[in-house]
């Protein structure tokens, strides 16, 4: 069960969303980890549960994935040193950035920085396949059923109707918080 504190008015589309995920060594000890590093970065407002996917694109006979979502309240950083912060946390946890969707220890994506949009070489908000990944929109759905795409306008939840059911997101009863 999802765990939100103070949600806004507006659903919380204020706040900053960063999708988590690990499938090599402890995933969960790593997301657990991530959790706690996140939380002495700024105040987490609410918390998927965890989801266990199958790995989408890279090489075959990847271990499944946990996933998991992550509000947190906005802060004063600009986006991009937020994202050099998430970078450094996943090299902490043991990230090797050896081949493209391949497995890895910490994956963490920043999806949305409120209902801001931006588009530089190193970062674009919001993240650009968030809306075409079931692994990151069931948790989000989950966590914030009112957000919407601030481009599109469509809700995370109609997004992952969208697409089916497949691949199989399955929520978890693993504790992470």
């Amino acid at each position: 069960m999802s765990v939100r504190e103070g949600d806004s008015a507006s659903g919380g589309v204020e706040g900053v969303f960063v999708a988590l995920g690990a499938n090599l060594g402890d995933p969960l000890a790593s997301l657990r980890w991530a959790r706690t590093a996140l939380s002495s970065v700024s105040r987490i407002r609410g918390a998927s549960s965890l989801y266990r996917t199958a790995p989408v694109g890279g090489p075959p006979g990847q271990p499944d994935y946990l996933n998991a979502v992550l509000e947190l309240t906005p802060f004063e950083e600009e986006p991009e040193r937020f994202m050099a912060v998430l970078l450094e946390l996943e090299r902490r946890c043991g990230r090797v950035r050896s081949e493209r969707w391949g497995p890895r220890t910490l994956d963490l994506d920043l999806l949305a920085w409120g209902a801001r949009v931006q588009k530089s070489p190193r970062l674009t908000l919001p993240h650009p396949r968030m809306m075409v990944r079931a692994f990151v929109l069931a948790p989000l759905c989950e966590l914030a059923p009112s957000w919407r795409h601030p481009v599109t306008g469509t809700l995370a939840c109609d997004a992952l109707r969208a697409l089916g059911g497949a691949p199989p997101v399955v929520r978890t009863p693993l504790a992470w918080g």
